[in-house]
């Protein structure tokens, strides 16, 4: 999955960029309090975590 779609679908679940780091993004669910590191590479590996 390309990132830039992959972002797409968090800002719709209702997810928001906490931080910027140098190599991941941090996105954080105000829903369910957690926070998800989005690596910064045009394609993302499905069903990977970090």
């Amino acid at each position: 999955m390309k990132r830039r779609e992959f972002i797409r679908h968090l800002v719709r679940d209702g997810c928001g960029l906490l931080r910027s780091g140098s190599r991941h993004d941090i996105y954080f669910n105000p829903k369910t309090g957690q926070k998800q590191p989005v690596p910064r590479h045009a394609e993302i590996e499905a069903g990977r975590r970090t």
